[in-house]
Order: C-alpha cells, then structure tokens, then sequence
C-alpha cells in the first residue's frame, strides 16, 4: 500500500498558519512535505528546479523566528513555487526555452522581495510554456507539466503557468505564483481546478518578470480558495485583507454573446448549475451584451507576438527558432509580420476598449463567464488538426479580460458534477481587485472551493 503523503494546505493558507502558530507543525515539516510529495510524484513534471537544500535552511530560519516571537504575518513559513519566467536569486531562469534569455528577466525583482520578507519560502522553479506564450500548457523544449486530474492520461494543464498549477492542485506548495498576459493564471486554474486570480495590470510590480508583452503583463498567484489570495494580495499590495461580500444585493453580467458560445456539454452544463445555485442565494444574474470581446482575435496578435519580438530581437528569435516549441514559435513569428502601423492601431483601439468595458459595468458588480470552453484535453490530441485548433480556443473566454484591462478570477465549479475541473471567470473593473476577491470569496460559500485531485493514482 502506498504511505499517505501529508498535505499541510489542503484547507488553504489561513488553516495552515493557525496550525503552524499552535505549535502543530513547523516550517520544516511543511517544507519537507511539500518536498516528499515532488519526490513521490515525479510524473507531474510541474518544477523545472527544486531547491530544496535552501528551502529548508529558510524553514528552520522561519520556526527560530516564529519561537523568538517575530511574527512575519499570515504568509510566514508557506512553501511557494515560482513561475519560470520569474527570477530568483541564486536560481537560473530558462523563461520556458533553451534559448539564454536569463538576461532579459534581469535580477530578482520587487514581488519576490516582498514574499521573502513575509516569509515566504521558495522551494523552486515551476514549470512553464515557451516565453509564457501558449494556452495548453504543452511546452516541447522543457517538457510538458502532467494534470494531476487523470493518472492514466496526459491531460493539458493549462498554459502559460502550467507547472504552477498543477503544483499547487497536487500539493507540492502552498501556492505558486502565475503570470497572466492572455488567460495564463485563469486558463491553468480552471483546468486543474484551482482558484487563480489575474491581477490589474500594474498592481503587482513585475521587474524581475520576463517582458512577453509590458502592455498586458500582471502577476497572480493559483491558489487553493479565493480567501488565500486575499491573503496574498494584501500581502504584495500593503493593504487590507478583503472580506467576503455580502451575496443578497449582488449583480453579475452575464454576456448574452461570445463567451457561453461553443461550450462543450459537460462546461455548458456545470455552468449552468452553478449560476442556478447562485441565483438561488440571492445573486442576481443579468444579462448583458459586450460586442466588443470578439475583437481579441484581432487585438492580441497585433499587440503580444511584436512586444516578445521586439524583446527577444528579430535575429536572436531566428538564430533560437529551430530548438524552440514550434507552436510557440510560429506564434511569436507573427509578430515579424506586423506592421508598426497595425501595432500602434491596436494599442489605440485596446485604449478606446478600457473605457467601453468600464461603462457597461455600470450598475454591476462584475461579468461571469465560462473561464474555459472546454475540460482539459488529452495532450496527444493536440496533433490532430481539428483538436488543435480546438486547443488554441483555451484563451478565448480569457483575452477580453486582458484586452479591456479589468482584473479577473477563475473560480473551481467541477463539484457540481464535472467529472474534470471546470472554472467560472468573474471579471470586475481595473483596479477593483480587492472587490473581485470579496465577490469571489461570497461566491465560494455557494459554489466551494473544489475537491481536490486523488493523487493515488500518481505515487509509485
């Protein structure tokens, strides 16, 4: 019989500080756990490299403290994964690639400064998609993350943050940080049914992070329920820990076009029952129409594949180009196509779109959606035309949120009866985190915080 591995985060953050000021485990203990578990799970491939030597010296630093009476606060002593394209002091950086990149991420920068200082503890890199650029998770140059929702199947995790998903939904850290340009924070949460929230761009300070595209790039953790990265963001931001909202007097949108087009059946139908379920709580659901989503199709290609190219340089992306994902690669090619004319048209249009989405808010709370059209996908499909394309719609619920610039969460909804995770998007205005993360806690006392995945079938 294979030995229960012991997941100190399973009930979230907050549960595993109370335990862990009670005396009823230590920093050590948590971080030797997190570490068993990626040694017993090799499968899951979520880290591109662990430090566990370190981490353990930073757990034993954090228990001295926490007994000499310092408290750091409610992120002391949590072990955390770190996105590949995020750098760390006395880690390489590969940013997804075999390219040498490492100098375009630059120096540890401020996010991870302030998650040190709240004693935090990094126990390594997680894995990610090819210069963060890609929906699936799949990354053919460093290896592809395996969703911990199917041991018998390689399922997508969900790009670009995949192996911080799949690390967090299989315990291997408390949470891990993510970076969200077109859906990479959401589209890995809803795949591996995880809490992830997308942050306004420029609340998070992303110095240290490797620049795919300075116009939509943000930071955000994947976490376990939206009451942690409450946590998180007042840690990073340096203000209050949002409350849950009150449900009776809430309004959502919900888009009458574009985002519940296409579902497959099984997202179609948990939807449904989760809006049902929030309706009956007192949430009123209603419908809008936003025509100007459709435009992402257009407005991301011409915006992030010139913003990576002008990046990497045109002759530094031909001379890396043979070794790289070619998915990823003939993504990043368009950028090479794109006139200065139609970028710059783009980025006019992206500003004109920030004050529409901002007046249809009017009289809302925030907009739901389906976070994703579909669950995630056998990996091996991938490479029959049809479900390729297919593939590439992961970021289709997800890009308008970018392109409009409002913060965003995925919410876990396979507990209402998916047999694989399920997420509903909320989207709230830029610069109203604190109160996507109220609503979003509200909602969870209605929908949950998801079951986690039965990993059994992972150890050997």
């Amino acid at each position: 019989m294979a030995k229960t591995l012991k997941d100190y985060f399973e009930h979230g953050i907050a549960a595993y500080a109370q335990d862990l000021r009670e005396g009823r485990v230590t920093a050590v203990a948590a971080v030797k756990a997190c570490l068993a578990r990626i040694e017993a799970y090799p499968k899951l491939d979520a880290f591109q490299v662990v430090d566990g030597d370190r981490a353990l010296k930073a757990a034993k630093a954090i228990d001295a403290l926490l007994a000499s009476g310092i408290d750091l606060g409610p992120l002391m002593g949590v072990p955390i994964g770190v996105k590949d394209i995020i750098a760390l002091e006395g880690l390489p950086t590969t940013n997804g690639s075999q390219m040498k990149s490492e100098h375009l991420t630059g120096p540890e920068g401020t996010i991870m400064h302030r998650l040190k200082a709240a004693g935090c503890i990094p126990i390594g890199k997680t894995k990610t998609v090819e210069f963060a650029l890609g929906a699936t998770g799949v990354n053919e140059a460093r290896g592809t993350p395996w969703n911990p929702w199917d041991a018998n199947t390689h399922r997508i995790p969900g790009g670009s943050s995949s192996g911080s998903a799949v690390a967090t939904a299989a315990g291997l850290c408390g949470f891990a940080l993510g970076t969200d340009t077109g859906g990479s924070v959401r589209i890995p949460a809803c795949f591996t049914g995880l809490f992830g929230h997308k942050t306004t761009v420029g609340l998070w300070p992303t110095d240290g992070v490797f620049p795919l595209s300075p116009s939509l790039d943000s930071i955000g953790p994947l976490t376990r329920n939206a009451g942690d990265a409450a946590l998180i963001h007042a840690v990073v931001t340096g203000s209050e820990v949002p409350m849950p909202a009150r449900l009776e007097g809430l309004r959502l949108g919900r888009p009458t076009n574009f985002f519940f087009e296409d579902l497959d059946d099984q997202v179609a139908a948990t939807v449904e029952a989760a809006i049902v379920a929030l309706s009956a709580a007192g949430v009123e659901i209603v419908d809008i129409e936003i025509p100007e989503a459709a435009e992402r199709a257009r407005l991301f290609p011409a915006i992030v594949p010139p913003e990576l190219i002008a990046r990497l340089t045109p002759e530094a992306f031909e001379k890396a180009r043979p070794n790289m994902d070619p998915v990823t690669a003939d993504r990043a090619a368009h950028g090479l196509k794109v006139s200065a004319v139609e970028h710059l048209a783009a980025q006019y249009r992206r500003l004109e779109l920030e004050r529409i989405a901002d007046a249809r808010f009017a009289g809302l709370d925030g907009w739901i959606s389906p976070t994703c059209p579909f669950v995630p996908m056998p990996v091996e499909n991938l490479k029959h035309p049809e479900e390729a394309a297919r593939g590439s719609l992961s970021s289709r619920n997800t890009q308008p949120a970018n392109i409009f610039r409002l913060c965003s969460a995925s919410l876990p909804i396979h507990q209402f009866g998916a047999a694989l995770p399920v997420g509903l998007q909320l989207m709230c205005p830029q610069g109203e985190d604190a109160r996507l993360l109220s609503i979003s806690m509200a909602l969870e006392t209605v929908l949950g915080a998801g079951k986690a995945p039965d990993m059994s079938g992972f150890q050997a």
